[in-house]
């Protein structure tokens, strides 16, 4: 066998030809600047519906983003045929930095996350007051969702015909949460959409709830002319039937703001939150904590906020609030 010294000549080297005519591997990869900036607008079974100067593009992920998906919501940079025509395909290449991430997990035990939507701003919680009965635990852990992400919470109500809104209201009242409270005839008439709207103007709100509460019904009324398909609630389980499968983003009328409508969630796991997190969205109670113990959970004999409120600092309410959404880490939407 023929040996190279450390300073072999070129010459006595042989390459071996490449079988498969292919370029070699290499880490560099393509700056793609002359990309389109694009917004994904939808995910199905693998294709994404982008909206690129005003044209919906469908594209595919491209294989140099490895592992790394992307959402609706997201910011992305496609290459390729940018028309919008039939049977035409782009490719997504980069996802740009989020602003923000809305997260959950099947269950607290669960450790794969699913992000929900990218780049939104404000969470619209929306719970029906009856027909389904709603269900305070998970308004908790979504509002614990929100913060988490650095979303602004609004709680919307709707079905108030059937069922007063006073008792449900005054149990979030020390969160100073925003809300709109709805029922059929103002949809019918359109007054609940108006006042709706005013609160998502100029912002990417996400809408989430238990399936069944109105939530597409919400969305139709908010943007008429891309009406999505709505259920009924089932009269034996008292459950919603899914008819949204996948998250969709709408603009609204006017180009004044975005609305994010997704499935019915039946929980809202939150296992990767951290507690610690969740005391930056009460501002008047997170300066207390500057006393507490290493790693405190905000609810033990030690905590520094007890006296933090003693002293006048704060609001007892808003302390039970805080130590409420914190304790649905630890139980489920059912109990």
């Amino acid at each position: 066998m023929r040996r190279y010294g450390k300073n072999p000549d070129e010459d006595d080297i042989r390459v071996r030809p490449n079988p498969k005519g292919n370029r070699p591997r290499t880490n560099i990869r393509p700056k793609h600047e002359d990309a389109g900036e694009g917004l994904v607008l939808t995910v199905d079974r693998g294709r994404l519906t982008c909206l690129i100067e005003g044209r919906k593009v469908t594209a595919m992920k491209a294989r140099e983003l490895g592992r790394k998906s992307a959402v609706v919501g997201d910011r992305v940079a496609v290459v390729g045929d940018l028309t919008g025509a039939k049977d035409t395909l782009a490719r997504i290449v980069r996802v740009e930095p989020r602003t923000s991430t809305l997260r959950r997990t099947a269950d607290d035990d669960d450790p794969y996350e699913r992000v929900v939507v990218a780049n939104a701003d404000q969470l619209a919680i929306v719970t029906a007051l009856a027909d389904p009965e709603p269900r305070p635990r998970l308004i908790d852990r979504c509002l614990v969702a929100a913060y988490d992400a650095g979303l602004d919470p609004l709680l919307v109500l709707t079905k108030s015909d059937l069922a007063p809104a006073d008792a449900l209201l005054e149990s979030y009242g020390a969160l100073g949460v925003p809300y709109v409270v709805t029922n059929r005839d103002e949809l019918a008439d359109g007054v609940a959409a108006e006042r709706i709207r005013e609160q998502l103007t100029g912002r990417m709100t996400a809408f989430v709830g238990h399936s069944g509460v109105g939530k597409t019904t919400l969305v139709n009324a908010l943007v008429p002319e891309r009406r999505r398909a709505t259920g009924h609630v089932n009269a034996v389980t008292g459950r919603g039937r899914h008819t949204t499968t996948s998250a969709l983003a709408l603009p609204l009328p006017g180009d004044s703001g975005w609305v994010i409508d997704t499935p019915g969630v039946r929980s809202f796991g939150l296992h990767h939150v951290d507690p610690s997190r969740v005391i930056h969205a009460f501002p008047d109670l997170e300066p207390g904590t500057d006393g507490c113990p290493r790693a405190c959970s905000h609810d033990e004999a030690e905590c520094a906020l007890d006296q933090w409120v003693a002293d006048g600092h704060a609001d007892p309410a808003r302390l039970y609030s805080l130590r409420r959404l914190l304790a649905t880490r630890e139980r489920r939407e059912g109990d």
